[in-house]
């Protein structure tokens, strides 16, 4: 524990000294929904948290609904008191706020590793998830890619509307993949690559996707299945904040435009033992079968987590590359689970379901759970789209049936915590509710 405290309090030493500007640091964490939450600690107090002061939150604060809101959730929020609960700070994640207009520093806590984890917190249910695997002598590398959108700064009537090409002010409403499109948006592009680096986000590929305003940005491979979500997780906070700068709206909503693709979230991920051996190539890749088909299992019983609002489900079915059942492929882009062309060093799956607002914590999580259920039945998954285009296992595909679906479920209950599960149902059950608590002006047109 003490040379722990002097590594963070060396990396806050040396934050202060490179940036003598910054007067206060946020210290963040990702709640349920996948917002940022926390606290603006000055400086010189992080310091001293650093160096072994306690640092307690609100427990409940990972319990906060879309909009912020607290759910009666068992004896959580109401009856319990509303308690503290002890985070620790995450090492390597103090870094410079470039996008706000006063200097700010911002850093990742958590309460993995520390005496009395929340077991609902989604950094800590992934930690779990990978603390067992590595007792196993499983280790992933995983890899993210996220897309998103660029909107214009200014609503509409509370609508979207498209980026402005800031070479011609015409709007970007034209969906291609060109090339062009990357140099149309360099500035905004090049700073959002800068400033993820700068957060130590290990980016890599950039592509215009085929809807207007639509982008997307691969991570490097990551042998730390935290910090690979970490990535992801800071990515989103850090590329709304530069949108924002150069007069744009980043959204990674699932779906805001009804005749345009959606927005994922792929997740690449290959599994090896402790001498770097590829586990899934193991038996002439008979263990990536068994992988597919404990992927394939759960899926159904994860939705809330892969679709986790009533707009995510939006962007199942009808659109470019987002499959309607739980299926499975080589080189094929409209399976849940693609399995890109690699030699047996690399060979990984490409989970592809999970929309771009999921939680990147718990989309893991989910994967990995997925994947060591296979591992251990050994059963052989169903047909690859290669073989056969109208193979799949039907999934839900509304916000209760699959709340149900996933309450239920002993297996994702047993390797996600059944206590977390509970929560976590319990909070997307709400929030649906909630949101049908508003009667849409299409109604009146409809009924009235």
């Amino acid at each position: 524990m003490k040379s722990h405290s002097s590594t963070l309090l060396a990396e806050v030493r040396t934050f202060r000294q490179n940036h003598p500007d910054v007067r206060y640091v946020d210290l963040i964490a990702l709640d349920i929904p996948g917002h940022f939450y926390g606290k603006r600690y000055p400086v010189e107090m992080l310091e001293k948290v650093a160096a072994g002061s306690p640092l307690k939150l609100p427990q409940n604060a990972v319990l906060l609904g879309a909009q912020g809101g607290l759910f009666k959730i068992g004896d959580y929020c109401f009856n319990d008191g509303d308690p503290d609960a002890s985070r620790r700070l995450v090492p390597g994640t103090l870094k410079p706020v470039s996008w706000e207009s006063q200097p700010l520093g911002q850093m990742l806590i958590t309460s993995d590793g520390t005496e009395a984890p929340i077991e609902f917190e989604p950094r800590e249910v992934l930690a779990k998830v990978l603390e067992r695997l590595q007792h196993k002598g499983i280790h992933p590398v995983v890899a993210f890619e996220l897309e998103f959108y660029l909107f214009d700064k200014k609503l509409e009537n509370g609508l979207p509307q498209f980026a402005r090409d800031p070479l011609s002010d015409d709007a970007d409403d034209q969906p291609n993949l060109h090339i062009e499109r990357l140099s149309r948006f360099s500035e905004v592009l090049d700073d959002m690559a800068q400033t993820a680096k700068a957060q130590g986000i290990d980016i890599t590929v950039i592509t215009a996707e085929i809807g207007p305003g639509q982008f997307e940005i691969n991570f490097g491979h990551c042998d730390d299945g935290l910090r690979a979500a970490d990535w992801a997780a800071l990515f989103c906070r850090c590329t709304r904040g530069v949108a924002l700068k150069h007069g744009y709206r980043a959204s990674f909503m699932a779906k805001p435009y009804l005749q345009f693709p959606g927005s994922g979230m792929h997740v690449h991920v290959s599994l090896y033992d402790a001498a770097g051996n590829n586990l899934l190539a193991a038996h002439q890749q008979q263990a990536l079968r068994h992988a597919v088909a404990g992927c394939l299992e759960l899926l159904p019983h994860c939705m809330p987590i892969f679709s986790p609002n009533h707009n995510a489900f939006r962007r199942l079915g009808g659109t470019v590359n987002a499959a309607t059942r739980a299926s499975w492929g080589f080189e094929d882009r409209d399976a849940c689970v693609r399995i890109p062309e690699s030699d047996p060093r690399n060979l990984r799956i490409e989970h592809r379901l999970a929309s771009a607002d999921a939680n990147p914590y718990l989309v893991l999580a989910a994967i990995l759970a997925g994947l060591e259920h296979g591992l251990e039945a050994k059963r052989e998954p169903i047909a690859p789209l290669n073989e056969d285009r109208s193979s799949g296992t039907d999934f839900p595909v509304e916000m209760l049936d699959a709340v149900r679906a996933m309450q239920q479920q002993p297996i994702v209950r047993d390797k996600l915590g059944a206590e977390f599960v509970d929560v976590y149902c319990e909070n997307k059950r709400q929030d649906h509710l909630a949101f049908q608590q508003e009667i849409h002006a299409r109604e009146y047109r409809w009924f009235l």
